[in-house]
């Protein structure tokens, strides 16, 4: 009967969909009818609590000794993962987006140290130094252009369609379909 007093006066003075503030308003010094809401809405946790020396000794355990203890399994590292393909190109653009940025700020430098001029002479000076230095460099450059550029262009498609292009498989040829268009795109752009 105490505990049907209870939930009336707690009813009467908490519709259900209120949120409040519990900190102020179940604090320790509120009227009786208030602390089963308190318990119900705030249950108290469990803590272990570890003396100075158990706390020394759980440092000294490597994660692994830990999760045998525990009998629970260790997760494996990320190197033993194999990456989907669509993983792997979505990384490839960031990775090519990197490298344009380190490209610019290099030209910039180049520019800034050089003078005016300095950038433009250093590509002529690289692009005329033969086949076996300027071809290499030029994929440098163009490989990433293109291939961040059709990145993009696959990420347009992606969120333009989701129903239509966002299947697994769709996904996958996407991936491949990228990487060979930016591979073909980039070995025209080594005979221009």
């Amino acid at each position: 009967e105490a505990k049907k007093k209870q939930r009336s006066c707690v009813s009467a003075w908490l519709p259900d969909k209120v949120v409040l503030n519990f900190e102020m308003l179940l604090s320790n010094s509120m009227s009786r009818c208030m602390r089963p809401l308190r318990q119900r809405l705030l249950p108290a946790r469990s803590m272990t609590i570890l003396s100075k020396q158990s706390g020394e000794e759980y440092k000294k355990q490597n994660y692994s000794e830990r999760m045998k203890k525990t009998g629970r399994p260790v997760s494996p590292h990320v190197t033993i993962y194999s990456f989907p393909v669509t993983a792997l190109t979505s990384i490839t653009i960031r990775v090519t987006g990197m490298a344009m940025s380190v490209g610019c700020f290099g030209l910039g430098a180049i520019e800034l140290a050089g003078g005016s001029g300095a950038a433009a002479a250093t590509m002529e000076m690289i692009g005329n130094s033969g086949a076996l230095v300027s071809a290499p460099a030029k994929f440098c450059v163009a490989f990433p252009l293109v291939y961040h550029y059709l990145g993009a262009v696959r990420h347009f498609v992606w969120d333009k369609y989701p129903d239509a292009t966002l299947t697994t498989e769709q996904a996958k040829t996407a991936s491949y379909g990228l990487v060979g268009g930016s591979l073909l795109v980039s070995g025209v752009m080594l005979i221009l």
